[in-house]
């Protein structure tokens, strides 16, 4: 992007190889960033009652278990304690008899229990009991896999519609969110972030749900047993309330620097490989380096720390647990003593107090999946809250399908309201001519060729196409009709038939074949393995750059569009191919425009329209031989690529007008003998 005041490329945080990182992301707060979460689940409504219909159930058949293992305890310790009583006698005399010899405690406790003196163990009940504790542990299990099949669907379901919403939001949000965002940074967000929101869903769901459920069914039956021993075990709750709370507000913040940190790393990792070879060039690996230990080491600190806090939430509730657990037990074994409980109903009691603290525990420890997967959440629901692309107007208009005659009638544009960049710029450009653009860096070049595609929008003026107003016309309806070639090329993993293809995918296989004819890719095409069946890897490296650049021409040439932008197409291909381009272009632009956006001079001498910008104004207009007749910033322009060394005064005019400086040899002959002029 060029422009003085061109909309910025990386976020705040962004830094170059030896640069600092600053500034941080806000997070928000928990409750509402977990309520949104929750409502991406909605659509899912009947599988989740019937999630919560076999959760109810699993858990109560799961709570009913201890209770009827102690009635099973209670026959066993009856059947035994039945065969130290004399045969025939009566259990109210036993009783008596205890009593009578001052044993009151052990009658009060051999009057709470049923039993016949002498008869001893009763199997035939016992039996009973076992199968029904057989059946209802079955069947608690069939209702847990059936709540966690149907459960694991709707997660499922739920995040391939997130990662949709978010792949159909990227390709809404305008150009200029993508010019302040990290590459590395967005991929985080949609891959890192969105893989942990689901782990942290399907993980969490049903262990809350259970759990809670676990909670209050456990709950009534330690109440329907004992009061007392209930309201012993319920101190628990208050406890791991406050621990959890407080826990969780330091672990917050740390979940949430935990996964930006993530995002900052992502970034440096991605921005550091893609341009490898010019860290190794430039001798950069021990700042690379030392700048990916010290984002390492953040994100090291940050994961240890959230991990760290959130892991003591699970050892106090186990510890809260055990004291519980001795109280439970000493209090339990005074009651069984004073005949107020029977065995059976401690040992169940104490069953279902380790029931009751684990799922507290449970909770206490998921905190810290919950602290991370709403951290991802945030940052998911921040891209999906970005503002997107204008819609465009209703009615719409169209352009004649042959239209090509393109106008600018005072267009103004800037990236910031503070810093002007394009102020009221007209120009025409008639159908089948070659309008190439020149200027210093930062002269607005590439920015009037965005405002022509609609990446972005005009502040006032209009840009108009046959008269029809662009802003008028869908973008897909306009940018159909436009071909681009930029500097840097974008080929994706396939075949090179596949990429060139890619221009327009109805085309018959003689249409490529004459793209590729057209953009000399034929002629390096039949030397490689498999021909234009060759597969290209995600980056293309088994072609060279330039090899590369055709490609991307012969997918323009395919395209076969009305108007035709090339920003720097051919800076990439020796200086022989780039003239059998032009000349192959030559024949494409009949009754089409094309804009070409070019630092090497040479390659726009046969242009019909010259335009030199100066920060964002057109300063001189004209052919190359008119422009060089006037002597003005074009022949400033011209001779600092083409001219002999220059003396100081020079020099500074060149600097002045922002024109590159270069010691050619000889100017002109350097063009007549094919020589590649100084680029800029």
């Amino acid at each position: 992007m060029s422009g003085p005041q061109g909309a910025p490329r990386r976020m705040p945080m962004q830094r170059g190889p030896m640069g600092q990182v600053g500034g941080g992301e806000k997070a928000q707060n928990f409750g509402p960033s977990a309520k949104r979460l929750l409502g991406t689940l909605r659509h899912d409504t009947s599988a989740l009652i019937a999630v919560l219909i076999f959760s109810v159930l699993s858990v109560a058949l799961t709570v009913i278990g201890p209770k009827l293992l102690g009635n099973a305890t209670n026959v066993v310790f009856a059947g035994f304690v039945s065969l130290q009583m004399p045969p025939g006698a009566t259990k109210q005399q036993v009783v008596d008899g205890l009593i009578a010899q001052g044993n009151v405690d052990q009658a009060n406790m051999i009057a709470s229990m049923d039993f016949t003196p002498g008869g001893g163990v009763d199997f035939e009940q016992l039996a009973w009991i076992l199968g029904a504790v057989l059946a209802v542990y079955v069947l608690a299990s069939v209702f847990g896999w059936l709540q966690a099949r149907i459960l694991n669907g709707v997660v499922q379901r739920a995040m391939h519609q997130l990662r949709l919403r978010v792949e159909e939001k990227v390709h809404r949000l305008p150009l200029s969110y993508f010019d302040k965002v990290q590459r590395g940074e967005l991929l985080s967000r949609v891959t890192n972030d969105v893989d942990n929101i689901g782990q942290t869903m399907q993980q969490t769901i049903s262990q809350v749900v259970i759990s809670l459920l676990t909670v209050i069914g456990v709950l009534v039956m330690m109440f329907v047993i004992s009061p007392l021993l209930a309201l012993i075990a319920l101190v628990t709750i208050p406890l791991t309330v406050v621990i959890t709370v407080v826990v969780a507000k330091r672990s917050q913040k740390l979940f949430a620097a935990q996964w930006r940190s993530t995002g900052v790393l992502n970034a440096r990792v991605e921005e550091t490989f893609s341009g490898h070879s010019i860290v190794k060039v430039f001798g950069h690996q021990r700042e690379v380096e030392a700048d990916f230990r010290a984002e390492n080491d953040e994100l090291y600190k940050a994961s240890f720390g959230a991990q760290f806090i959130s892991g003591i939430i699970m050892p106090s509730m186990m510890f809260i647990g055990n004291l519980v657990y001795v109280a439970i037990a000493v209090v339990g074994g005074l009651q069984v003593a004073a005949g107020l409980l029977s065995i059976g109903d401690v040992q169940a009691f104490i069953q279902y107090s380790r029931q009751f603290t684990q799922p507290l525990s449970q909770l206490g420890s998921m905190a810290n999946l919950l602290q991370s997967g709403v951290a991802s959440a945030e940052r998911v629901f921040e891209l999906l809250d970005e503002a997107e692309e204008q819609p465009d107007d209703v009615p719409v208009q169209s352009a004649p399908d042959t239209a090509s005659h393109l106008a600018f009638e005072g267009v103004s544009f800037r990236y910031s309201p503070d810093k002007p960049l394009i102020d009221d710029l007209s120009l025409t450009a008639q159908p089948g001519s070659t309008v190439a653009i020149v200027g210093p860096t930062g002269a607005g070049k590439t920015t009037l060729v965005n405002l022509i595609m609609r990446f972005y929008e005009v502040d006032d003026g209009r840009i108009t196409l046959d008269g029809v107003d662009t802003r008028r016309m869908t973008r897909d309806d306009l940018r159909a009709r436009t071909g681009m070639v930029l500097q840097d090329t974008w080929l994706f993993a396939g075949t090179i038939r596949e990429n060139i293809a890619y221009g327009r995918p109805d085309a018959t296989e003689e249409e490529i074949l004459a793209a590729a004819t057209a953009a000399y890719v034929d002629r390096f095409v039949h030397a490689l393995p498999d021909g234009y069946e060759t597969m290209l890897d995600d980056e293309a490296t088994n072609l060279s750059v330039g090899e590369r650049q055709l490609v991307t021409i012969a997918r323009a040439f395919l395209a076969d569009p009305r108007i035709l932008i090339l920003d720097e197409a051919t800076s990439s291909v020796d200086t022989r191919t780039e003239l059998l381009i032009q000349r192959a272009m030559s024949r494409l632009r009949e009754d089409r425009t094309a804009f070409v956006i070019a630092h090497r001079l040479s390659t726009i001498r046969d242009a019909d329209l010259i335009l030199v910008m100066e920060a964002g104004s057109i300063v001189e207009q004209g052919t190359h031989d008119e422009l060089l007749a006037a002597r003005g910033a074009y022949w400033r322009l011209y001779n600092a690529q083409f001219e002999a060394p220059m003396d100081e005064e020079t020099l500074e005019d060149s600097v002045a007008v922002g024109a590159p400086v270069s010691g050619a040899s000889s100017g002109p002959a350097a063009e007549e003998v094919g020589e590649e002029p100084t680029s800029m």
